[in-house]
């Protein structure tokens, strides 16, 4: 089973949970921007959470299926649809062989991701099939996806065979429909906290206590905005009055560890936010750490969109962790008896 790339879209690629344990020799741990969309994408089609997905950013593919296969798309809405009728997320769909999968605009956030029973069948590169561009490596070719290009389909899970004999069923009494899906979805308590113009939390950085205390105030009174110069490796940032954040003192410091979602000040004194395809250390002061709930929230960002910042203790973001990852437990173990 396969896809044909129609149209490619701005930026298709693939992604799972990232290519860990490399750092020390340089290499980026890149990976999906927002891995809880990813996460739950692979679980709804009975794949392992970090099978390799289609991360799709803003204006999106169109896809040839060549089978019927069960999909799941989640995250940012970037209107899929079969035939023109509209795709659900968050949910299990079975989209009928020979049917073409089309991707509009976006409506909200600006990553969709799309995860397929069996999942994607390229060959892992240091354990991971994550895409990185800079460095041409991983995913497919070690690249975007370009019109023409055929995605080859893994193995299927006992789950994914037996739910999609269900929808298969189901599809036999509307037959006039592309598609056919299940009544029941992921529940919102699972979901990221997606919002336009979100207010993201963060605990102090390293070097917090080096900026001004004017500056310290300022970060999180301040309103940001994502400009265009905003990509994969990190989104800059800048002060929608203008306003610059200064250290006490300026001293050359030694670069050292980074990771996603540390925010560095550069000397123009404007925030980087370091995403999924940062580089492996940084030399930049560091005011803060966004905590691990919140980079989907982050992640589905558009340039132009707005946010701010918000203090939390390390107590209460690894609280947060833990209820999020409790509530995708909860939903592992129901999933597995609609099987």
């Amino acid at each position: 089973m396969t896809f044909t790339v129609i149209r490619p879209g701005l930026l298709t690629t693939l992604q799972d949970l990232g290519r860990h344990g490399y750092q020390r020799q340089g290499i980026v741990v890149s990976g999906a921007m927002d891995s809880c969309a990813l996460r739950i994408a692979n679980l709804l089609v009975g794949n392992r959470e970090r099978e390799a997905v289609l991360e799709i950013t803003l204006a999106g593919p169109v896809l040839q299926v060549q089978d019927d296969t069960l999909i799941a798309i989640c995250g940012g809405d970037l209107s899929p649809s079969c035939l023109g009728q509209r795709l659900p997320m968050w949910r299990p769909v079975l989209v009928r062989g020979g049917t073409r999968l089309e991707f509009g605009k976006a409506r909200s956030g600006c990553r969709a991701y799309l995860a397929v029973a069996g999942g994607f069948a390229v060959e892992p590169i240091l354990g991971s099939k994550s895409t990185y561009l800079r460095g041409n490596l991983g995913g497919y070719q070690g690249r975007a996806l370009q019109k023409g290009d055929v995605l080859a389909f893994g193995t299927k899970s006992i789950f994914a065979t037996r739910l999609q004999e269900t929808l298969r069923q189901t599809a036999s009494m509307h037959p006039d429909s592309p598609f056919s899906t299940t009544g029941w979805r992921v529940s919102e308590e699972v979901l990221p906290a997606y919002c336009h113009n979100p207010t993201v939390r963060v605990i102090k950085g390293r070097q917090f206590e080096a900026f001004t205390e004017e500056s310290r105030h300022h970060f999180f009174s301040a309103l940001y905005q994502v400009t265009s110069q905003s990509d994969r490796m990190g989104y800059r940032l800048q002060d929608v009055q203008g306003a610059v954040l200064n250290v006490s003192q300026r001293t050359e410091l030694i670069s050292e560890a980074v990771t996603f979602g540390t925010i560095q000040i550069p000397p123009e004194g404007q925030p980087i936010i370091l995403m999924a395809d940062r580089q492996t250390t940084g030399g930049y002061p560091k005011i803060a750490e966004v905590i691990a709930v919140d980079l989907p929230v982050l992640a589905q960002l558009k340039p132009g969109e707005l946010v701010r910042f918000c203090p939390v203790d390390v107590v209460e973001a690894q609280a947060l962790y833990r209820m999020r990852e409790m509530g995708i437990e909860r939903f592992k173990q129901g999933i597995s008896l609609e099987g």
